[in-house]
């Protein structure tokens, strides 16, 4: 009930609103048009001249230095110096390893005595035919 007032009482306002914005244009429609005046723009001001800036003179180029013959390179050694003598031990000594606590034995339950289900080898035949149903079949034929 509320939605269908909300509804009637929505389609009143539009109607409303767009008789009065009818109204309003050909109420536009009908007046006489005169050329509206465009107001004139007013003079810009004048920029002021900028002061011209002197620059100092350009500082001289200064003279590249004559090149001058290579230092020689250092020569690379050709043998290698020897190697600090250390002295390294032989034999090592063995770590020990912890020992181990022993693990108690542990028994299983005795089985039961009665016999495990088999698992069957053959399985039925699934029938090739299908049944007949009296109420599906036709009447007998005269």
């Amino acid at each position: 009930m509320a939605a269908s007032n909300l509804l009637l009482s929505l389609i009143m306002v539009l109607s409303f609103s767009t008789i009065q914005t009818s109204l309003g244009a050909r109420n536009l429609l009908q007046t006489t048009t005169t050329t509206p005046t465009i107001p004139t723009i007013p003079a810009l001001p004048t920029i002021p001249a900028l002061p011209k800036v002197v620059l100092p003179p350009m500082p001289a180029i200064p003279t590249v230095p004559q090149a001058t013959q290579p230092q020689p390179l250092p020569t690379i050694p050709t043998a290698l110096p020897p190697l600090p003598s250390a002295q390294i031990p032989t034999a090592l000594p063995n770590p020990t390893l912890p020992t181990i606590p022993a693990v108690p034995k542990m028994t299983l339950p005795p089985l039961p005595s009665t016999p495990l289900p088999t698992i069957p080898t053959t399985f039925p035949s699934i029938p090739t035919t299908m049944p007949a149903i009296p109420l599906f079949s036709p009447p007998p034929s005269n």
